[in-house]
């Protein structure tokens, strides 16, 4: 028999043998096998350090069982005949043959990190969405804010969280009786931030990193706290502070801006743009000041190799490097960033508000694109790039873009949040890593075929 024709004969009975159906005299005779391929490897490495005796024994025991295994001996046989090989082999085997528990489980591991390096670098690689740029196809880190006391989750319901949504609480405690407020600065093009700044501080509880660390007032009491640097602070501000009755449902940092100036809120001495933003919550000492769970984005899992064989499509999610883009290598160095697929080489793309226009036409290829252009599902519209908050292409309805060979264009499609190919240009194409594939993680409705 071919020896391919017979390997393909043994994975199809090891596969019946593994869903029940080889029978106690097919897992014996696989089970042979395994002793027979690790004796041969004893006999191979090791003959040369045997005694005369010792290689006698072993050969025989070899011969005895391969013998057996070819008539096709019964179960029972064939049994016997792998115990009294297995003894040889402890008195022969060296460092071969037995294995400690600790070399076996370590050979286990390397094999095993091997293959997931291998499957990784090639086929399947997963990853994390860091912000909210492609929200609501993909989301980034959210709020889930609790106005009430009475709204927040219980120990069990905190642990269940976590496993289901990645969901990690932040509790504000009030340090002094009075209203909440919290220093608040404006960026330009109606938009408003709260304040913070950068400070050490840890991922997961061990790794190093950088974190922000705000703080709210309690009357004239600061108390401050820290969130990841990519979560959204002012859209848990609006959840947890104001109705929606009282918002545009635009960006958070537009409403925050609008609630702001509409409440004629004071400046500061120092710096003409700073004051602070009255939020009308009244607590007292020891009370919950704010409360809120952060849930993390969405992981899945991205298709390395299509892009080797099939030309990216207008359209498409779309994973890349930044390395070789230096208006995003400058500040984060070499990161893989999400966006959509705008424009291919050869393309000429304009943005008139809420629509993006590719070579004269509303663009097409993806659900995304409708609902920005209808803005609709939380889909806020296409938006031109504003020049003093660095973008660079795309500043107005009457800016068309050529996307040059070798280069892709990319935007994201909550633009009015995202830093995309209007701030920083083109994606060179060897930096190209793939599309979505599937989200795993966590488990809302997002779970499942990506977008």
């Amino acid at each position: 028999m071919p020896t391919e024709v017979h390997l393909l004969a043994r994975a199809g009975k090891r596969m019946l043998r593994w869903v029940g159906l080889g029978g106690a005299e097919g897992k014996m005779r696989d089970n042979a096998e395994n002793w027979l391929e690790l004796a041969d490897k004893v006999w191979h490495y090791r003959r040369d350090q045997l005694s005369e005796g010792e290689r006698q024994d072993l050969l025989g025991r070899i011969n005895a069982l391969r013998q057996a295994y070819r008539d096709r001996a019964d179960a029972g046989k064939l049994k016997l005949l792998i115990e009294e090989l297995e003894g040889t082999l402890r008195r022969t085997g060296g460092k071969i043959y037995p294995k400690s528990a600790l070399v076996e489980n370590v050979e286990f591991f390397l094999v095993a990190a091997i293959v997931i390096l291998g499957i990784r670098t090639y086929f399947v690689q997963p990853f994390k969405i860091p912000t909210n740029s492609m929200w609501p196809s993909y989301y980034g880190m959210t709020p889930q804010a609790f106005p009430n006391p009475a709204d927040e989750p219980g120990l069990v319901a905190k642990a269940a969280r976590l496993l289901a949504y990645g969901a990690w609480p932040v509790r504000v405690d009030a340090p002094a009786d009075g209203e909440i407020t919290m220093p608040v600065g404006s960026v330009g093009q109606g938009r408003a931030y709260v304040q913070y700044r950068n400070v050490p501080g840890r991922s997961w509880l061990v790794f190093p990193t950088t974190v922000k660390e705000y703080t709210l007032f309690v009357g004239e009491q600061p108390v401050t706290f820290t969130v990841p640097q990519d979560f959204d602070f002012e859209w848990a501000v609006l959840d947890a502070f104001f109705p929606p009755e009282a918002r545009s449902h635009e960006p958070a940092s537009v409403d925050l801006a609008k609630i702001w100036a509409a409440q004629d809120a004071r400046r500061s001495e120092h710096d003409g743009r700073l004051g602070l933003l009255r939020t009308g919550r009244q607590v007292h000492r020891g009370e919950r000041a704010m409360a809120f769970d952060i849930l993390t984005g969405d992981q899945l899992f991205v298709d390395r190799i299509s892009y080797h064989f099939v030309r990216p499509q207008v359209g498409q999610g779309f994973v890349f490097r930044t390395g070789n883009i230096p208006g995003i290598a400058r500040s984060f160095g070499d990161q893989y960033y999400i966006k959509r697929l705008i424009g291919v080489p050869g393309d000429t793309i304009q943005i008139k508000e809420p629509v993006v226009w590719r070579n004269g036409a509303p663009i097409a290829g993806a659900e995304a694109f409708q609902k920005n252009a209808q803005r609709i599902d939380r889909y806020g519209g296409y938006q031109n790039g504003m020049a003093e908050n660095g973008a660079q292409y795309l500043l107005n309805p009457d800016e068309k873009l050529a996307v040059p060979d070798g280069s892709y264009f990319a935007m994201g499609d909550n633009s009015a949040n995202s830093a995309d190919g209007r701030y920083w240009g083109f994606v060179p194409a060897k930096d190209v890593a793939g599309k979505p594939l599937f989200i795993y993680y966590p488990f809302t409705k997002h779970w499942g075929p990506s977008k």
